[in-house]
């Protein structure tokens, strides 16, 4: 198994804190759909 850099995983723009965030394994099947980069951010959607 080879490593990957983190500067070289994909990242996106957190839709609710604007902070951009990084590909994390626990999302390989769903990284399509991700959209906020924390429990907390997904939690705090209808607030901003």
């Amino acid at each position: 198994m080879r490593k990957v850099k983190k500067e070289n995983l994909p990242t996106k723009i957190c839709i609710v804190c604007k902070l951009p965030f990084t590909w994390r394994k626990k999302w390989e099947k769903v990284w399509e759909e991700v959209k906020y980069c924390s429990d907390k951010c997904r939690k705090n959607k209808n607030e901003k």
